[in-house]
C-alpha cells in the first residue's frame, strides 16, 4: 500500500494539492463543512431515536429531511477527504490515528446499513407511537458513539493537516 500511497502523492491531483497555497486550505473548509452536515445530522437523527428532541415528530418524516443532508455531507466528506489524502498520502496511511478514523468510519457504516434494514425497516409499525423500540434506541446510541470517535479521532489524524496548513499560510 505503500507504493501507491507514494504514486498518489506524485499524481498531479496530489502535487497540485500539496504545492498550492490556497487549495489545500479550501478543500480543508469544505472538509469540515462536510463533518458538520454528516455530524449534525446524524446527531439530530439518533437524539431523536433516544427520545431526547423531537418527540412530536414522526421518525420516517425527519429521516425524509435529514437523509438527503446526511449523505450530501458523506459524499463531500468522501471526495474532500479523498483529495486531502492524496496531497500527503504517505504521511497520513503511516498516521495510526488515521487507520482507527478509517476503521470508524467502515463500522459506523456497517451499522447504518444493519439499522435501516433492520429496526428501520419495521418504521411505520413503531412511527406514531410514542414508544420507540429498544433497538432503535440501541442504534442512536451506538451512532452517537461512533460519531464522537470519528469526530477526535478526525481531529487527531488532521492534526498532521494543520501543520500542512499553517505551512501555507506562514508563507503568505
Amino acid at each position: 500500500m505503500l507504493p501507491f500511497c507514494r504514486w498518489l502523492e506524485q499524481t498531479w491531483v496530489g502535487a497540485g494539492v500539496r504545492e498550492s497555497l490556497w487549495l489545500f486550505p479550501a478543500i480543508e473548509t469544505l472538509h469540515l463543512l462536510g463533518m458538520t452536515a454528516l455530524v449534525g445530522t446524524a446527531a439530530v437523527f439518533d437524539l431523536r431515536l433516544l427520545g431526547w428532541m423531537l418527540r412530536r415528530e414522526r421518525v420516517s418524516e425527519l429521516a425524509g429531511r435529514l437523509l438527503p443532508w446526511t449523505w450530501a455531507g458523506f459524499a463531500l466528506q468522501v471526495v474532500t477527504g479523498t483529495l486531502l489524502f492524496t496531497s500527503e498520502a504517505v504521511k497520513v496511511y503511516t498516521n495510526p490515528a488515521f487507520r482507527v478514523k478509517m476503521l470508524l468510519i467502515f463500522l459506523a457504516g456497517v451499522h447504518a446499513l444493519i439499522f435501516h434494514w433492520g429496526v428501520y425497516r419495521d418504521v411505520s409499525s413503531w412511527d406514531d407511537s410514542g414508544v420507540l423500540p429498544a433497538g432503535a434506541k440501541v442504534a442512536g446510541s451506538f451512532r452517537s458513539c461512533y460519531g464522537l470517535g470519528l469526530l477526535r479521532q478526525d481531529g487527531l489524524s488532521d492534526s498532521c493537516n494543520f501543520a500542512a496548513l499553517h505551512r501555507r499560510l506562514s508563507a503568505l
